[in-house]
């Protein structure tokens, strides 16, 4: 059975720096991201990590060069490191995996699991 678990949300200045991790369990999974939803907004994706021999990294634009997306494939863990956090960047964060592959892996709907989110609140 499928269960992502986030952890690592809290409540900082802005400036300062989160680190989110996601424990997985249940399969291997071939595509994993970071999404996060304020209130009355839509659903977004921040950054995801596709393993493809390699491995292919994707950021939004609001994110690049502040978050850093990581698997630790041995664990089974993602984490995203966040520094010089913005208010703007409060919302709740989701983890999303999925066993297959394909799609823009920044979009919501290619993912068939996801965890219960954990709040990032930053303040000015």
């Amino acid at each position: 059975q499928a269960q992502l678990m986030e952890s690592g949300g809290g409540s900082v200045e802005a400036g300062g720096s989160l680190r989110l991790s996601c424990a997985a369990s249940g399969y291997t999974y071939y595509t994993m991201g970071w999404f996060r939803q304020a209130p009355g907004k839509e659903r977004e994706g921040v950054a995801c990590i596709i393993y493809a021999g390699g491995r292919s990294l994707y950021y939004a634009d609001s994110v690049k060069g502040r978050f850093t997306i990581s698997r630790d494939y041995n664990k089974n863990a993602m984490y995203l490191q966040m520094n010089s956090l913005k208010p703007e960047d409060t919302a709740m964060y989701y983890c999303a995996a999925d066993r297959g592959g394909g799609g823009y892996c920044l979009t919501p709907a290619i993912y068939n699991y996801w965890g219960q989110g954990t709040q990032v609140t930053v303040s000015s």
